[in-house]
């Protein structure tokens, strides 16, 4: 599979140490992840492999075989604390030492799903200057709260973001986080792979309350989720629209202006400058 994921084309990879991976496997996994990083690496990947978390006390051998300068940070699952993550911290920058690479060079992608983790996702994202982004974990945040999960409805009912009210709450509040500690948020990979509306379902929903992207977990739902969260060509000229309308009331001394019957005032224009950056464009 990693051999394969080198001609897939896309530019970030998350080699998996944990949930894909059997207990007797772990060690031998480690293994071939550490030795595919640097034709992966060569091969322009932007890596950022996940490894098992602290209570599984396998956390500190993963990153010791992973870190390199092939990689750009890891993942991990399963952060409750900032406890967690000074400790992991500790971890990264020893690792970083024995592999001769700058201290704090490694980034880190919190996974936040538990109740703990929603509680603490602030204090979490505020608490290194490692950690750039943190995902929305909807499985093991349902398996901690003891909630079913309608992608698990034998009937295919639950597909629908919008019918998982369970997980309204905790996925906006991450979003909420995260944007308040300048980290963005990734929502949740979508299971049900073959079922394409439903992850574009959910992905708008995402979008909605504030992400910036979403997990895939098969090559199949790249497009779709890129889809989603690129900004589109009419929501980019709207956006280059609002901010000359905008600029032409400031250069006569206006706060707002007026663009096709809507008032453009401060809120709108931020908005449009979010588009524009999202969209990687300048005026």
């Amino acid at each position: 599979m990693l051999e394969k994921a080198i001609g897939f084309e896309v530019e970030w990879l998350i080699p998996d140490l944990e949930d894909s991976v059997p207990s007797v496997e772990k060690i031998e996994a480690r293994k071939i992840v550490a030795e595919h990083l640097p034709s992966l690496a060569g091969a322009g990947k932007r890596l950022v492999p996940r490894v098992n978390s602290i209570s599984t006390g396998l956390t500190e051998a993963d990153i010791s075989a992973v870190v390199s300068a092939d990689i750009v940070g890891i993942s991990i699952g399963k952060v409750g604390s900032v406890e967690d993550i000074e400790t992991i911290d500790s971890m990264l920058s020893a690792a970083e030492e024995k592999a001769d690479i700058p201290d704090g060079n490694t980034m880190i992608l919190p996974w936040i799903e538990t109740a703990e983790a929603v509680i603490n996702a602030y204090a979490i994202c505020k608490s290194s200057q490692r950690i750039h982004w943190a995902a929305f974990g909807a499985e093991d945040f349902s398996a901690d709260m003891a909630i079913s999960r309608n992608v698990d409805d034998p009937a295919g009912e639950g597909t629908k973001a919008s019918h998982e009210p369970g997980l309204a709450y905790p996925r906006s509040a991450v979003a909420v986080a995260t944007r308040a500690a300048g980290v963005h948020a990734l929502d949740t990979p979508f299971t049900k792979f073959t079922d394409s509306e439903g992850l574009r379902t959910e992905a708008n929903l995402a979008k909605s309350v504030g992400y910036k992207g979403k997990l895939a977990i098969h090559p199949a739902q790249i497009e779709i989720i890129e889809s989603v969260f690129r900004p589109s060509h009419e929501e980019i000229d709207r956006a280059r629209r609002v901010l000359k309308f905008a600029a032409e009331a400031e250069a006569v001394g206006r706060g707002t202006a007026s663009m096709d019957g809507e008032m453009i005032d401060m809120p709108v224009i931020l908005r449009a400058r979010n588009i524009i950056r999202d969209a990687g464009q300048g005026m």
